[in-house]
This record gives structure tokens, C-alpha cells and sequence, in this order.
């Protein structure tokens, strides 16, 4: 990939931004009463109804969404079709897992507890997988060149 670098940068930053977007438009672009419900004091109120259809196919919608963007800032900031194939891998089977988890606790109405529930619709919802990933990414680029002289 042939981009400067100085529009690599730019093109991140605006990728993040896209990001922060989503966050910040959050509630009017997703349906989600769980938002509400663990801002407030969720340990001593019940579970608000919701439909768990359309609560699936927003978180859905929101993960790909932020997905499509963080898959972005990878191939971006490496030019590098491996670690763009593992990332769709990595994505699809996190979302998989993590979803399925989070329904059968959601079934169960949190006996188990709020605070896993809590931390795997985070994973959902929020791009942490990118936090992880570039790091990553950077650290096997930089072993990868010290090993070939």
C-alpha cells in the first residue's frame, strides 16, 4: 500500500473519529435499553423489558458497524493482508461467542451475576478488540523485521 504516511495518520484519526461517532450517537441510532439500565443503579432494580429480536439485531448492526471501521484502521496502519484476514476471523468468532454468551445470561436474567453480562455486551458494543489488535499487530511487525537481517 502506497499511502504517505502522513495520510495514513490522517486517515486513522478520521477512521477513529468514525468511532467516537458511533459512541456518541449512540442512542439515536441504536435501540438498547440496557444502555439506561446499567447507568443507573442496576443492582437494585429489575431488568427493563425488552426485545431481545430487535436488541440482537442493533447490537449486531453496531458491532459490524464498528467492525467495518477498526478492520480500516488495521489495513490502514499495516498494509498488511495477514493481519487483515485474522482480524475478520478474530471479529466473526469474538461476535459469535460473545453474543451467544451474552443471550443465554440474558435468558437467565443476570442469576449469575450483572457484571459479566455487563463486561461481555462492552466487548459487543464497543471497539476494544481494535485496542488490542494494533498493539498486537505492531509488536509481530516489529519482531517479524528484527528476525529477517
Amino acid at each position: 500500500m502506497n499511502i504517505k504516511k502522513q495520510y495514513r495518520f490522517l486517515i486513522i484519526v478520521f477512521l477513529f473519529f468514525l468511532l467516537v461517532l458511533v459512541r456518541a450517537f449512540e442512542s439515536n441510532l441504536f435501540y438498547d435499553p440496557l444502555i439506561a439500565y446499567f447507568k443507573d443503579d442496576f443492582l437494585h432494580e429489575t431488568i427493563p423489558f425488552f426485545s431481545g429480536r430487535k436488541l440482537l439485531i442493533h447490537m449486531s448492526f453496531r458491532y459490524f458497524l464498528n467492525t467495518i471501521i477498526s478492520l480500516g484502521i488495521i489495513y490502514i496502519a499495516f498494509g498488511n493482508y495477514d493481519f487483515l484476514k485474522f482480524s475478520v476471523k478474530f471479529y466473526v468468532l469474538a461476535f459469535v461467542f460473545l453474543a451467544f454468551a451474552f443471550f443465554v445470561i440474558l435468558k437467565g436474567e443476570f442469576r449469575q451475576g450483572y457484571l459479566f453480562a455487563f463486561y461481555i455486551r462492552r466487548f459487543l458494543i464497543h471497539p476494544l478488540f481494535v485496542l488490542i489488535l494494533l498493539p498486537a499487530f505492531y509488536y509481530k511487525q516489529i519482531m517479524s523485521s528484527k528476525l529477517i537481517p
